[in-house]
């Protein structure tokens, strides 16, 4: 019978997402974690691997001649030697775009935080500061209203475009900065530079690569607008994190808003972290319920695809 491992299900949550659709397949085994030590042993005789952040190594794939196919269960697919797999004929596929309307409503999650105040004025209602008011409202710190405001978006790929969508619907101006040019009719495509200095909310929707890593740091800072939001929910490791600090210390910009950070889970004690207008979320963007399911069944999607002979997200 066909062997099937999932090393690493406790990253995706704790709910049942559908993977048991895999025991049409064949017989199944199902792991919440896997240590570096444990992969050859729980891999060796499957077909067929699984992984989120488990890393599947040239060595490891030597140590386990029957594994033919790896399922990454995330976008990015870095925690696989493709070049490996494909010298060995391994088929290895991924789950792109799963969580494009997840990060876009975080993203304006975050941006809205901290435009509306909305747990700050929850949370002063709620110790009884609206039944002691002497007028019929309040508020503790000043709101923003985001129409007439220029959203600069780095990258225009599906979440980009997503959240150029999602900020015209509040009012506000989409300009992007691409390499590959979508020539969308209502969203202008810019250099990179006019792009920092236009931005009212500067948002960073590109993959991490090697162009991208470290691209915004102390001299891109500089370019933003003075007061300027910086809105990252796709690497910790796109921007210097030191440079950011500098620049919330130096008041160039008014918020860093995040759920990623360049290590993760982050050292103890980081500074960027603590400083007060930076709002900074545990790295769950993608993880509604309905998006970790939506993953699920295109992994077995993918899966089944490989079982027919047929090419499915193969990276």
């Amino acid at each position: 019978m066909r062997k099937i491992v999932i090393l690493d299900e406790e990253g995706l949550g704790g709910e049942e997402l559908g993977f048991d659709a895999l025991l049409a397949f064949g017989k199944v085994e199902r792991h919440k974690n896997t240590r570096p030590e444990q992969r050859v042993e729980r891999i060796k005789g499957c077909e067929i691997v699984l992984t989120n952040k488990v890393e599947i190594t040239a060595e490891i794939m030597d140590a386990c001649p029957e594994m033919r196919y790896i399922g990454v269960l995330s976008t990015r697919y870095n925690v696989v030697d493709v070049s490996a797999a494909k010298k060995r004929g391994i088929v290895v596929a991924n789950i792109p775009a799963y969580s494009t309307y997840a990060v876009v409503q975080h993203s304006l999650a975050l941006l809205l935080e901290i435009c509306n105040h909305v747990h700050l004025h929850n949370q002063a209602v709620k110790a009884g500061r609206w039944e002691n008011s002497p007028i019929y409202c309040f508020w503790e710190k000043p709101l923003t209203e985001l129409a007439g405001k220029t959203l600069g978006i780095y990258g225009l790929g599906r979440i980009g475009q997503g959240l150029a969508r999602a900020g015209q619907a509040l009012g506000m101006r989409a300009i992007s900065y691409t390499r590959t040019s979508k020539k969308l009719p209502d969203i202008e495509e810019v250099g990179l530079r006019e792009l920092l200095e236009r931005s009212d909310v500067f948002s960073i929707c590109c993959p991490l690569t090697e162009c991208t890593q470290g691209s915004i740091a102390k001299e891109q800072l500089f370019w933003m607008k003075k007061g300027a939001i910086l809105l990252n929910c796709a690497s910790g490791k796109i921007v210097v994190e030191e440079d950011v600090l500098s620049a919330l210390e130096q008041g160039q910009i008014s918020y860093y808003l995040a759920d990623v950070m360049a290590q993760e889970p982050p050292q103890k004690g980081n500074r960027l972290l603590r400083h007060e207008r930076a709002i900074v979320t545990p790295h769950l963007a993608w993880a509604p319920l309905e998006t970790r399911r939506r993953l699920a069944e295109t992994a077995v999607s993918n899966v089944r695809a490989y079982l027919e002979g047929r090419e499915q997200n193969r990276v």
